[in-house]
């Protein structure tokens, strides 16, 4: 007879904590419900998650943050606390006066219940053709307590208050706008419901919604206290008895503090709510914002327009990373480096019998693959609708007797690929052990990786380099190459030499098409005789492929890595 080990206590204080005290919904109607179509999306992305960032965002990157909210669809996007600092009332300004907002995207910004602070806020909005001011302030009891000393009463009074101020100096100042309202109970989720909606139910008094005249109403879990179904039930108990309900907005702002942020805006909609904010992978306070990508492409996966274009996934996550200076990660759903990636053998098998399926049926249907319904293992969507692809990658049982193509690299050769190029030369090895057979060892393996990334010199190969450069200018480059063996000197500028570089290449005759992606660089050895390694991912006309180079010189090494990703894309096209 098998025992089972009985479990022991953690010898954690968990007695400290108390258990959350959901409202109660016996007749609850939301599980039999199903989400059909996307909800009203909100990014912010330049609010909520810009705060929270270590290195926020410089006015420069949250330009390029806004732009690539709007080039994916977002009509609603929250852009700054304008009362809170210059630079947010600055970048505000900019965008309404270099008329960067387009005709159907409507701005939202936030502000706290003061005169003065709703006043500036509104200031900032001057001549938006569209504008949404966002207003909050606390009703959980803890914070009333703790950190406010108010009572019921007091926290109605600063609610209604402030949403006069606001109606006033909207009057006032945006006589040209199509003006709206958003109102937050902070902390919903912790405000017992029943009070959440007086505090509403007041507010709206005052904003009198009615046809053409919406109220937001946005229940924040700003903190997640519980499972995701008691979210759901707050906000169905919230809907069924608030009155003007066909004019009000019903708004979710969920945080990951449990780590089922995701879940909880699902049910959430369900229940009834019809717009949704967060912020692109999650960025926001402690553990994040719900993640728009997540939710976006859970709708995707299921047949449902998401109102959303994520077709490009790559080129987001890296325009994220770059203005939020933080790494989205390798297995973040849909857009990590890794997700539709295999290492193991037999999910391999399930997925290379799926795709021959596939192919298979579209052949009987007389279709293009990707116009056939998606069934795979393990791959819950076609790589390519997102401009991935699946990669399988070969694990090499290596004389070492340890793990895979990477491990051999930086064990033997100090070589630290990034993982998009681990998983690009894994390919490349993949396919010598398809096209061989057997095992391949760890010399053949930088046998393979020197001819693939190291070797090539043709069609271009570099001679010397020389730089210059002056406080706030340009770096202006030039360089002398061979050219299908013929010396060239060319010259470029750019923000660095590697940008200098890539122009002055681009100026050759011959269709060249050059832009950088990702780089990354790092020492092979210490002292004064030191190598440095330099990986470069580029896009060369429409193909991203990775270069690699090696130098004593870091600036020479990714310069090498550049003409690798190039001479590279100039094989495959032969």
């Amino acid at each position: 007879m098998t025992s089972i080990p009985s479990q022991q206590p953690s010898g954690m204080p968990f007695e400290r904590y108390m258990p959350f005290e959901p409202v109660t919904v016996p007749d609850r109607t939301w599980p039999d419900q199903r989400i059909t179509a996307a909800p009203r999306w909100l990014s912010t992305d330049l609010r909520d998650g810009n705060q929270a960032l270590i290195d926020p965002m410089t006015p420069t990157r949250k330009l390029v943050m806004f732009e690539l909210l709007v080039e994916m669809g977002y009509k609603e996007i929250e852009v700054g606390f304008p009362a809170a600092s210059q630079t947010d009332f600055d970048f505000v300004r900019d965008l309404i006066e270099q008329d960067r907002i387009p005709d159907d995207v409507r701005i939202s910004v936030l502000t706290q219940s003061r005169e003065d602070l709703i006043e500036r806020t509104v200031q900032s909005l001057v001549g938006a053709d569209k504008a949404t001011v966002h207003l909050y302030n606390a009703t959980a009891p803890l914070f009333r307590r703790v950190v406010f000393g108010f009572t019921e009463a007091d926290c109605i009074g600063i609610a209604t208050q402030g949403t006069e101020w606001v109606m006033k100096y909207a009057d006032q100042l945006l006589p040209g706008t199509d003006f709206g309202y958003q109102y937050s109970p902070e902390i919903f989720t912790q405000t017992p419901t029943d009070f959440a909606l007086e505090v509403c139910e007041r507010v709206s008094d005052v904003w009198q919604p009615e046809a053409g005249r919406e109220i937001i109403l946005n229940l924040p879990a700003t903190v997640e206290m519980s499972t995701p179904n008691t979210y759901a039930d707050q906000i169905e108990y919230f809907s069924r008895h608030l009155t003007r309900r066909e004019h009000s907005a019903i708004s979710l702002h969920p945080h990951n503090d449990r780590g089922t942020a995701v879940a909880a805006t699902e049910l959430a909609m369900m229940a009834g709510a019809d717009r949704v904010e967060g912020c692109l992978f999650g960025h926001g306070e402690r553990t994040g914002n719900v993640c728009l990508v997540t939710l976006g492409m859970n709708l995707f996966s299921q047949g449902i327009d998401p109102q959303v274009n994520f077709s490009d996934i790559d080129e987001i996550r890296r325009t994220v990373e770059y203005c939020t200076q933080l790494p989205v990660h390798p297995r973040h759903p849909y857009a990590g480096d890794l997700v539709y990636t295999a290492f193991s053998g037999s999910h391999q098998d399930a997925i290379k019998k799926g795709l021959e399926d596939l192919d298979r049926v579209a052949h009987e249907q007389g279709k293009p693959v990707g116009e056939v319904p998606w069934e795979a293992p393990y791959l819950p969507i076609d790589p390519k609708d997102v401009g991935r692809s699946y990669e399988a990658v070969i694990r090499v049982n290596s004389q070492s007797g340890k793990g895979g193509v990477a491990y051999v690299l930086k064990a033997d050769h100090h070589l630290d690929l990034p993982r998009r190029a681990q998983i690009e030369f894994s390919r490349v090895i993949q396919r010598r052990s398809d096209t061989d057979g057997g095992e391949v060892t760890p010399d053949e393996i930088w046998s393979i990786f020197n001819s693939e990334y190291l070797g090539r010199d043709e069609p271009l190969r570099l001679n010397s380099v020389h730089t210059e450069s002056a406080v706030g200018e340009k770096d202006a480059l030039t360089v002398n190459v061979y050219v299908d063996g013929a010396s060239r000197e060319l010259h470029g500028v750019g923000n660095g030499p590697l940008s200098a570089f890539v122009d002055a290449i681009n100026g050759l005759e011959g269709g060249f098409d050059i832009r950088v992606l990702d780089y990354h660089e790092h020492a092979l050895s210490s002292g004064g005789d030191a190598i440095a390694a330099a990986y470069v991912e580029c896009a060369v006309g429409e193909e991203v492929l990775w270069g690699v180079g090696m130098d004593a010189n870091i600036v020479t090494a990714s310069l090498k890595a550049v003409l690798s990703a190039v001479n590279r894309s100039a094989a495959h096209r032969v």
